[in-house]
């Protein structure tokens, strides 16, 4: 019996759109899959032949196939086609796989169908859909950025068994109202890291106030040692710096909560209000703790070489890390709170690597089974099995978040831990300050290196300036209005016809993303559609493939550019090709012998392509190019705007 599900929908003629799809299984009556996968690859090279056929012949059809998909004499794949689960992979599908395979030996019975998206804004992307409500029936997403939008459109997760795994301290994070609709699958632990073993052998101790702080780093300096190094490679980096500063005092008392509330509603002044912190930032900076790298490198870079080589005894930086040892020479890794001032209230930082709810979708009638499954499979996650598959030595400076999961005395993040569980641990500040978080951590960059004649009174002023400037841009925020709900292909035609515009080519070949078996993925196609409604900056990044910055022209012939259609994007040379979508300027029909400029995006074509045809690549950013061709165009709508 073949294992295949098949969507359809009706287009704007009355036609039926139909084709199958391929999704990541996890129950038995695999055997099927390799006849399954050259079904849908003979079906995806020609989905337009069966967009012409009359509705009620592939009407027909469809009766028959599914009655050839559904009648197992088992009946288990009737099960199996009315009872997937749709999961989005949020730009990443390792970071689920290891737990999938345990989902696969736990609940072998229950089905999940992946849902692909690569885009250059994840989170963004899965609250447009949560606005259109078009979410997945697993919704995942990296921040909660509109609590009362969950509670409307997720399940409420409180009355459930597994909720009872974890502490009130997590619970407390994310219930409202009394209701839960989305939980954290881990956390990821912040402070500063050092090297253990260099203290040790110099018999420093961890500092306790900032006095201890000084003094100590007074001491590193006469040894010749940078004391810290504070990573400034993202402007997001230094952002954290002087807010997690802040976290040591005002900001994490209720006056400071409600400062920040009224801050970003327009109504309150930086000015006034962070001076003090200014000023302890400023101490910090004397005392050698945010030294800057030169080179402006990465993380990961700055921990291997001024920690690992033992330049430098302290490193502040936003990252997770994989070692709690040099592998090179042995030294071990430690982690420390951010020091306040009077050693009251140091404190840890911690992110959520991912939140995750249920539909509320799935509390319709008819979905019990689905429901039922969904909760197992959170079930499964909120276990120790389940947390184990997200939670391993590859990864120490990431917590489990069951309230039995007790950390070793010598663990990274022990002291973390119990931060957490004490009240010591605060939430990493993103939400909400999204729109000038990167220009506030340049402004905090320059401040850092001495640039600019930046200081800490500049900086204040640069907040409000800048959160000001936000306020005050609402005309400029919004750019153009969509008419209506675009599909998949619909948004790839857009993308083409403003990728064509801007390249002065005659066609555009774009290849859809989508999710292939053997989990491949594709981070150069269009996986996001575009919703009805108004239309900014975060709507075309969360369109736009994460492979921006180029594109390349070829020049073809009209056969060659219809051989190439059929036969598919091979991104990954497995013989499971993308489809590619065909856009011409003013809709024109190719002439076989005719040849043609055609764009392509950045790595949106095989390297034997670009040989065939000589590729030349050009410098420019798709998305700078679709909100160009937007501003242009004032609305869009589904099969409007030709491109002219």
């Amino acid at each position: 019996m073949l294992a295949l599900i098949f969507k359809f929908s009706y287009d704007k003629m009355g036609l039926m759109k139909f084709y199958p799809f391929a999704r990541r299984r996890t129950k038995a009556g695999d055997k099927h899959r390799e006849r399954g996968k050259e079904l849908f690859s003979f079906m995806n090279r020609r989905r337009s032949i069966w967009r012409l056929l009359p509705v009620r012949l592939l009407t027909l059809a469809l009766a028959v196939l599914l009655l050839c998909t559904a009648c197992g004499s088992d009946g288990s794949d009737s099960e199996e086609a009315c009872g997937a689960l749709t999961w989005s992979t949020w730009g990443n599908y390792n970071r689920f796989k290891k737990f999938i395979e345990v989902l696969g030996k736990s609940c072998p019975d229950i089905d999940v169908e992946f849902i692909s998206y690569m885009g250059s804004n994840p989170t963004g992307y899965s609250w447009l859909q949560m606005r259109a409500d078009d979410i997945p029936d697993i919704f995942v997403t990296s921040q909660i950025l509109d609590q009362e939008l969950a509670k409307e459109r997720l399940v409420d997760l409180s009355s459930y068994l597994f909720i009872n795994n974890l502490p009130n301290s997590v619970l407390d994070q994310v219930s409202l109202d009394g209701g839960i609709y989305l939980l954290p699958v881990n956390y990821s632990m912040y402070g500063i890291f050092y090297n253990k073993t260099l203290m040790e052998e110099k018999g420093w101790e961890v500092p306790s106030d900032f006095a201890e702080l000084s003094v100590l780093c007074d001491e590193i300096r006469e040894e010749g040692l940078i004391p810290g190094v504070v990573g400034t490679r993202l402007t997001g980096g230094p952002f954290s710096a002087v807010f997690n500063l802040a976290k040591t005092g005002w900001l994490t008392t209720p006056e400071g909560a409600a400062w920040e509330r009224e801050f970003l509603a327009g109504n309150a002044s930086a000015q006034g209000r962070w001076e003090s912190t200014m000023d302890y930032v400023q101490s910090y900076i004397d005392i050698g703790m945010f030294y800057t790298d030169p080179q402006d490198r990465n993380s990961p870079e700055l921990i291997f070489d001024y920690l690992g080589n033992r330049k430098a005894v302290f490193c502040t930086v936003v990252q997770p890390v994989s070692i709690t040892e040099f592998p090179d020479t042995g030294d071990k890794l430690g982690m420390m709170p951010y020091i306040g001032e009077d050693g009251s209230k140091n404190v840890y930082m911690y992110n959520p690597s991912f939140y995750i709810g249920i539909s509320k979708r799935l509390m319709e009638p008819g979905n019990e089974k689905k429901l039922e499954n969904a909760i197992r499979i959170l079930s499964l996650i909120y276990s120790e099995e389940g947390q184990a598959a997200f939670v391993d030595e590859t990864t120490p400076s990431v917590m489990s978040i069951l309230k039995s999961s007790d950390l070793p005395k010598d663990s990274l993040i022990y002291d973390a831990q119990q931060a957490l569980r004490q009240g010591r641990a605060f939430p990493m500040t993103y939400v909400g300050w999204e729109q000038v978080l990167s220009d506030m951590g340049q402004a905090y960059k320059e401040w850092f290196r001495g640039e600019n004649s930046m200081d800490g009174e500049s900086c204040i002023a640069r907040m409000d300036e800048l959160w000001n400037a936000w306020m005050n841009r609402s005309e400029e925020v919004n750019f153009c209005e969509s008419t209506a709900d675009f599909t998949l292909e619909e948004t790839a035609e857009l993308l083409g016809k403003a990728l064509g515009s801007a390249a002065g080519t005659d066609v555009v070949l774009v290849p859809i993303g989508g999710f292939h078996e053997g989990n491949v993925e594709l981070a150069s196609g269009v996986t996001g559609k575009l919703y009805k409604g108004s239309i900014n900056s975060d709507v075309t990044a969360s369109l736009c493939p994460a492979t921006d910055g180029a594109y390349a022209v070829m020049t073809m012939t009209g056969a060659q550019i219809e051989e190439l259609v059929q036969t598919g994007f091979d991104a990954a040379g497995d013989g499971n090709p993308f489809p590619y979508l065909l856009v011409t300027k003013e809709g024109e029909t190719l002439q076989t012998d005719r040849s043609y400029q055609v764009a392509f995006f950045g790595k949106g074509y095989t390297e034997e392509t670009a040989e065939a045809y000589s590729a030349q690549t050009f410098e420019g950013s798709l998305q700078s190019f679709l909100r160009e061709w937007l501003e242009q165009q004032g609305t869009v709508s589904p099969g409007g705007n030709p491109w002219e």
